[in-house]
C-alpha cells in the first residue's frame, strides 16, 4: 500500500525513469501527485455526434480516421488535415505546423476522442476543428474507461509525460493509497463548513462521479476543489497564528503613553492628523503599552502620512527611555527619513544618528561606539544596521520600512538587536489584503486608507514619443508658475543592447531645451553626500527640472514640485510608477503625471498604462497588478518568503482564505488541539517551508 509521503517512483507505471521526470517538475512524493490537479475537465460521456455538430461550439467527439495527409502551403510550413467520421457525417481536423504529428498515427479506422471548437472552413465549404486537443485510443488498452465515456480530467503535460499517461499514474496511485490516510483538517470544521473528507476529495478533484457538475469543476469551484483550497489557506494561515500565538508568550518591551509623551507626540504634528492616522496610532499604542512585543505591519497608500506615525511611535519609545533604529531598503530612502527625522523630531531635541555608506572609518567608529552606548537615540541606516558590529545599548523600536524590499530573517536580525523589541513595518507599495494575509500573516495589519486633506488629485495622461514638444511646453508653463518637475528614466547610461533613453542621455537634452532653467542630475551610483546635496537643493527651491532615475521612487517629498515625466513608462511596473507619481502632488497645487511611451505597446503595457490613467487609487492598482503579473512576481516571492499554492488562487479566492484566517485562529486559540495540529503540520512539510 502507498502512503501520502511515499516515493512517487513506486506508483505503478512510473519506476525510475518517469520518477525522475515527476522529480523535475516538484513531484517527488504520492502526495505531490495528488495536488497536481487537472488543468481542465471535459464531458466525454456525452460524445457530440458530428451531424449535430454547430459552429462555434465546444464539443468532444469519438470519431474514428478516415484518411489523413500532410499539406505542404507555400511558405514551406506543414498542415497536418485528417478527415474524420463517426457514420453520421464527416469533420476535418487541421494542426498547423503539426510536423511533429506523424501521419502513421491516423491511420484509417484509429479510434480517437478529439476535444476543440467547431469552425467553417469556407475554403473547402466543412465543419473543421483547428488545433484541436485530441488522444489516440487504443482498443488493446484495458483502462479506456479512463479516456472516454465519463468526465475526463485533463493534465499538463510533464516532460513528456503526457495528459493520458498522468491519467493512468494517478489512478494507479489512487488504487493503492491507504485507505487511513491521515486528515489534516479538524472534525469540528468539515462537518460546520460541509467539507468532504481528504480521501473523497482526492478521488473525486481527479475522476469526477457523473453527478458532479461539470462547470463546477472547470472553475476549481467543485466541494473537493474548496476543501482543498480551504485546508491549503487554512494550515498556511494556523502556521501565522501559531508564530502570532508564541510571540504573545515573549516578555516585550512594555512603554508607557502619560500625560508629558502624549503632548510630546502631538507637538511634533505638522497638521491635524486624519481619522485614519489616528485609528492606526490608536493600534500601535495599544500594542506598545501591552506585555508583549508589538509586530505590526502598517500599510498605506502614497502620500498618506505613515512616516508621522512611524514618528509618533517613535517618540513614544526615546520618551520611554529607549533607542529606536529605523531601516529603509536605499541610501537615498535612509537619507530622506534622515533629513524627515530632523525636521520633524529636531524641537525635542533627540541625538539623531545615521549609518550611511561611504563615510569615512573614523566617523563610522565613532558612530557605532555612540549607538553602543546609548547615545544616539534614533538610528537610521540601510542594511548597515543589521551587520554584527552594529550594537544598541537599548534598543525598543523597530520600524522597517518598505518591508517588502526586505526578507524575513532581515527584518528578524534587526529585531534580534534588542531584548524583544517593538517592531513597526511600513510599506508604501499598496497589496491587496489577500495578498497582506499571505505575505505578512505573521503581521498585525493597519491599514491608512485616507488622504490627508488639502491636497489636489494628480492628473494622469499618456503621451507617445512624437509629443515631447507638446509635453515640454506644459512643463515649461508649470516652471513659470514656479513649480518644479521630475523626469525619471529607466536606466542610468545608453546601451547598445536595450533602445532605452538614459537618465545621462536625457539630462543632456534637457538641459538644452531648458537653456534657461537649471535641470540637475540624481542616480544610485552618486556619493551619498551629493545625492543628499542634490535632493536638498531640490527641496529647497534651487532646482526646477531633477532628471533622475528610479532613485525618487520613495521617500522623496517636495511639496512645490507638480510635474512627473517618466519616460519609458512601459518598462516600469505598475507598483513602481504609482510610487513615482506619488512624488507630486504632495500641495495643494493641481499636479501632473505624463507616462511618455513609444507608439506600439505591448497588451500588458497597454493595460499599464490605462490603469495607470484611470485611477490614482493604489489598492484598485495592487489589483490590477495581482491580475497582471500574479502574486509571487508581485511580492517577489523569493525575498519575501511567500508560499507558492498547489491548488489556491490568491486572485480568485479570497472568502475561503478569510475563512481559513478566522477558523485557524480560532483552533490556534484552543489547547486541546494545539498538539494534534501542530502534528498535522509536521506531517505535510510542504507548508512549513515558509520563511
Amino acid at each position: 500500500m502507498l502512503r501520502l509521503d511515499s516515493d512517487v517512483q513506486y506508483i505503478k507505471g512510473v519506476g525510475p525513469r518517469r520518477a525522475s521526470l515527476l522529480t523535475s517538475r516538484g513531484i517527488r512524493t504520492v502526495e505531490d501527485l495528488l495536488l497536481h490537479i487537472p488543468k481542465a475537465y471535459q464531458d466525454r460521456a456525452n460524445f457530440v455526434p458530428l451531424s449535430s455538430l454547430n459552429v462555434g461550439q465546444d464539443a468532444a467527439v469519438h470519431a474514428r480516421v478516415y484518411r489523413s495527409r500532410v499539406i505542404q502551403t507555400r511558405t514551406r510550413g506543414k498542415i497536418l488535415d485528417v478527415i474524420l467520421t463517426d457514420n453520421s457525417s464527416f469533420v476535418h481536423a487541421k494542426w498547423f505546423h503539426g510536423a511533429y504529428l506523424q501521419t502513421r498515427d491516423f491511420n484509417a479506422g484509429r479510434e480517437l476522442v478529439l476535444y476543440g471548437r467547431v469552425d467553417f472552413d469556407r475554403y473547402e465549404s466543412k465543419f473543421v476543428f483547428f488545433n484541436p486537443e485530441f488522444e489516440l485510443l487504443d482498443d488493446a488498452d484495458a483502462s479506456a474507461s479512463l479516456d472516454i465515456g465519463r468526465v475526463v480530467p485533463i493534465y499538463e503535460e510533464i516532460s513528456g509525460i503526457t495528459s493520458r499517461q498522468m491519467r493512468r499514474i494517478t489512478a494507479a496511485a489512487l488504487a493503492d493509497l491507504a485507505k487511513d490516510i491521515p486528515d489534516p483538517l479538524p472534525d469540528d470544521i468539515q462537518r460546520s463548513q460541509g467539507f468532504p473528507d481528504l480521501r473523497v476529495c482526492l478521488e473525486r478533484v481527479h475522476f469526477p462521479a457523473p453527478e458532479d457538475n461539470l462547470e463546477q469543476l472547470n472553475q476549481r469551484r467543485s466541494p473537493y476543489h474548496r476543501r482543498m483550497i480551504f485546508e491549503e489557506f487554512f494550515l498556511l494561515e494556523l502556521i501565522y497564528a501559531l508564530r502570532r500565538g508564541q510571540s504573545r508568550t515573549l516578555q516585550g518591551v512594555r512603554f508607557e503613553t502619560r500625560d508629558r509623551i502624549r503632548e510630546r507626540v502631538k507637538s511634533i504634528l505638522p497638521f491635524h492628523p486624519t481619522a485614519a492616522q489616528k485609528r492606526v496610532l490608536k493600534e500601535i499604542v495599544d500594542d506598545l503599552k501591552a506585555a508583549y512585543p508589538m509586530i505590526r505591519l502598517m500599510q498605506g497608500d502614497v502620500g498618506s502620512g505613515k512616516t508621522i506615525v512611524a514618528f509618533e511611535a517613535v517618540v513614544i519609545a526615546i520618551e520611554n527611555g529607549y533607542q529606536a533604529a529605523v531601516m529603509a531598503p536605499t541610501e537615498i530612502l535612509a537619507e530622506q527619513h534622515f533629513i524627515n527625522a530632523k525636521r520633524i523630531l529636531g524641537p525635542l531635541n533627540y541625538r539623531i544618528g545615521v549609518m550611511r555608506r561611504g563615510i569615512k572609518k573614523a566617523e563610522k567608529l565613532q558612530l557605532l561606539d555612540q549607538i553602543a552606548a546609548g547615545e544616539i537615540d534614533v538610528v537610521i541606516g540601510t542594511h548597515a544596521l543589521i551587520e554584527e558590529h552594529t550594537k544598541f545599548k537599548n534598543l525598543g523600536l523597530v520600524v522597517v520600512d518598505e518591508q517588502h524590499r526586505f526578507g524575513v530573517v532581515q527584518r528578524l536580525q534587526l529585531m534580534a538587536k534588542g531584548d524583544n523589541p517593538n517592531t513597526l513595518v511600513m510599506t508604501a507599495t499598496p497589496i491587496p489584503r489577500t495578498l497582506a494575509m499571505t505575505l505578512y500573516g505573521d503581521l498585525d495589519l493597519s491599514v491608512i486608507d485616507e488622504m490627508p486633506p488639502g491636497r489636489s488629485p494628480i492628473r494622469t495622461i499618456h503621451a507617445v514619443d512624437r509629443d515631447a514638444e507638446r509635453i515640454y511646453r506644459a512643463i515649461r508653463g508649470e516652471l513659470d508658475q514656479g513649480r518644479q518637475a521630475y523626469v525619471v528614466y529607466p536606466v542610468i547610461e545608453e546601451s547598445e543592447k536595450v533602445d532605452l533613453k538614459s537618465a545621462t542621455e536625457g539630462f543632456k537634452k534637457l538641459s538644452e531645451a531648458f537653456k534657461r532653467r537649471r535641470v540637475a542630475l540624481l542616480h544610485g551610483r552618486l556619493k551619498s553626500e551629493e545625492k543628499e546635496a542634490t535632493m536638498a537643493a531640490f527641496a529647497a527651491g534651487k532646482i526646477d527640472i531633477l532628471v533622475s532615475t528610479t532613485v525618487i521612487e520613495v521617500g522623496v517629498d517636495v511639496a512645490n514640485a507638480t510635474v512627473m515625466l517618466i519616460e519609458h513608462a512601459e518598462r516600469f511596473g505598475l507598483a513602481q510608477l504609482h510610487q513615482l507619481r506619488g512624488r507630486v502632488g504632495r500641495g495643494a497645487h493641481q499636479s501632473l503625471c505624463i507616462l511618455m511611451t513609444p507608439f506600439r505597446l505591448n497588451d500588458v503595457a497597454r493595460q499599464r498604462i490605462q490603469a495607470m490613467v484611470s485611477t490614482t487609487d493604489g489598492f484598485r492598482l495592487a489589483e490590477v497588478d495581482l491580475q497582471l503579473r500574479g502574486p509571487g512576481e508581485m511580492a517577489g516571492t523569493r525575498q519575501s518568503g511567500m508560499p507558492e499554492f498547489r491548488i489556491a488562487n490568491l486572485m480568485l479566492d479570497g472568502d475561503l482564505l478569510s475563512l481559513a484566517q478566522r477558523e485557524a485562529q480560532r483552533w490556534a486559540e484552543r489547547s486541546d488541539e494545539r498538539e494534534r495540529l501542530i502534528e498535522a503540520l509536521s506531517a505535510r512539510t510542504r507548508f512549513v517551508t515558509v520563511g
